[in-house]
């Protein structure tokens, strides 16, 4: 019985040794490598470039106040369409102190005068009247009257701009009024009632009391890399992409491209801007995220060939084109030099090379 259990034993591991040997043959057996076969076409290929931008308004206008003092009245809000002229906002004038006791004054002085003037015009009129006074005279007391008159009016008016803002000759366009110097969209009213406000002078800028802007004429602003700048022109068509809107694509055209680059982040770029021709269905608005897309480059009938059936060895291409005499197991590729042209990125152009659109080209492996 001992006998047959170590007879077994040896047997188990006679198999063991065997089947060790038949696996490792059997793999280590070479295997035929079938690889998917690929043909060129005839077809139109593109190089492009896509913009990253916004949506602008071509001019946004900030409506500044002529007067500084404290805003009364509001007649706008975001969104509301105005005309030119129309009433924005009024302002209540603080005045300054110096200048309304200046004002004041000159009131106060031109009344003077003019009491003054017209007893002397009175005097002379009465002897004038007797014969007693020449004519000459009492022309001349008659113009100083005149004058006294109108400088009293003047130093009122003033007066009244000066503490009111408001001209007593004019009141309808007045300083106060704070008008809409464009017809378009009000896009930002940056103010409240009660806020102070200061005109524009050659120390400040002013308080901005609107944005307005016609959105009939809007653009895309983006910028290129310095790599792709030069085969962009003024005039090139241009298609936008506004994430904003579903389907929402636009047709531009380039109008400008900086002639000077900006820095960011280490790189390069131009700014560049085009006017789109805006479809009076859609909605747009200002400061949307858009993008641009460029054809930079176009040929058309040209050998195309997917990229990944490409070598790449220094400054040479490569593809492998079947062999006439391969089958559907054993496959034969020669090494054919090419020269290639325009890419998409996943596709490229064959500019010369022995294939045509009958040669099959290696792909990726099947198997």
């Amino acid at each position: 019985m001992k006998k047959f259990f170590k007879v077994l034993l040896w047997v188990v591991i006679a198999l063991i040794f065997v089947g060790t040997f038949v696996y490792l043959f059997i793999n280590s057996s070479e295997k035929d490598v079938v690889y998917e076969l690929v043909n060129p076409t005839q077809d139109t290929i593109e190089r492009t470039t896509v913009l990253t931008g916004k949506i602008e308004p071509r001019d946004e206008i900030e409506i500044k106040p002529q007067v500084s003092g404290i805003i009364s009245e509001i007649n706008v809000v975001a969104g509301d369409l105005v005309k030119e002229g129309d009433i924005i906002a009024k302002i209540k004038v603080v005045p300054d102190e110096g200048q309304l006791a200046s004002a004041e004054s000159r009131v106060r002085i031109a009344e003077l005068n003019l009491a003054n003037t017209q007893t002397t015009y009175n005097r002379t009129k009465e002897l004038y009247d007797k014969k007693f006074e020449s004519r000459e005279n009492f022309e001349k007391d008659q113009l100083a009257l005149d004058q006294a008159k109108e400088e009293l009016d003047a130093a009122r008016d003033n007066l009244s701009i000066v503490r009111d803002g408001i001209s007593t000759s004019n009141a309808t366009s007045s300083n106060t009024l704070v008008r809409a110097t464009i017809s378009g969209l009000v896009l930002e009213v940056p103010v409240k009632v009660g806020s102070s406000v200061i005109q524009a002078n050659t120390m400040n800028d002013g308080t901005t009391i609107a944005k307005v802007a016609d959105m009939n004429d809007i653009i895309f602003k983006g910028k290129i890399d310095e790599t792709e700048v030069a085969l962009l022109s003024e005039g090139m068509d241009v298609e936008i992409t506004v994430g904003a809107i579903s389907d929402g694509k636009l047709k531009a055209m380039i109008e400008k491209i900086a002639p000077m680059a900006t820095e960011e982040n280490g790189t390069n770029t131009f700014e560049i801007k085009a006017a789109i021709n805006v479809d009076h269905d859609m909605v747009l608005r200002a400061g949307y995220s858009a993008n641009a897309s460029v054809i930079l480059e176009r040929e058309e009938n040209a050998l195309v060939i997917p990229e990944r059936v490409i070598e790449f060895s220094g400054d040479s291409t490569f593809v492998f084109v079947l062999d006439n005499g391969s089958d559907g197991k054993k496959q034969s590729f020669t090494r054919t030099p090419i020269k290639t042209g325009i890419s998409d990125g996943v596709n490229i152009a064959v500019k010369s090379g022995d294939i045509t659109t009958e040669s099959s080209l290696r792909g990726s492996k099947t198997n």
